[in-house]
């Protein structure tokens, strides 16, 4: 399996595997969007490969931490998606790790991601409320923990605290229910 950076002739095959990994277009009509939106930039645009064909894909845009001391850029992990036959297998994890690298490398110390609460925290993540790190918009209290952020240097988390503004394509309540 190959770890890359998705190149233009990847975005029909990436975007096919968000249509199945996710049963809809939804997602695939998302990160069309984040693609071309200049408010999601930069964008760390990552596929896994597996015998020449592309089996992963993710996504990290720009976000930032609205705090009263300032604000601190940060990055949102959405979405993440592996074809159905490659699931369970590890390519989900490679791209999460490999963007958070790319991420750090950037100078962006916190990650967030809106999902699966026993999927992330395997790759470091954690509940983000709890630090008061808020989403965009309120999300169901019964998955409130499915907000999720991780620290990628160490020191920023305990000590900003705010609400996140992401990408436009991104800023749309119905995008928030978990």
């Amino acid at each position: 399996m190959l770890i890359r950076p998705a190149r233009s002739e990847d975005i029909d095959a990436l975007l096919g595997v968000e249509r199945v990994a996710f049963d809809g277009g939804e997602e695939a009509d998302l990160v069309a969007a984040l693609l071309v939106d200049p408010s999601a930039g930069p964008i760390i645009n990552l596929v896994a490969e597996k015998n020449g064909v592309i089996v992963g894909h993710a996504i990290f845009t720009h976000a930032v931490v609205e705090s009263a001391d300032g604000d601190v850029d940060a990055t949102i992990l959405a979405p993440l998606a592996v074809a159905p036959p490659a699931q369970g297998t590890g390519i989900g994890q490679a791209l999460c790790r490999e963007g958070l690298i790319v991420a750090e490398e950037l100078g962006i110390g916190l990650v967030f991601v809106l999902g699966h609460i026993g999927y992330y925290p395997k790759v470091g993540f954690e509940p983000a409320a709890r630090h008061g790190l808020l989403a965009p918009y309120s999300i169901d209290p019964a998955v409130a923990d499915a907000w999720m952020v991780l620290e990628t240097r160490p020191g920023i988390i305990g000590n900003v605290r705010g609400v996140i503004r992401c990408a436009d394509a991104m800023m749309h309540p119905e995008m928030w229910a978990e």
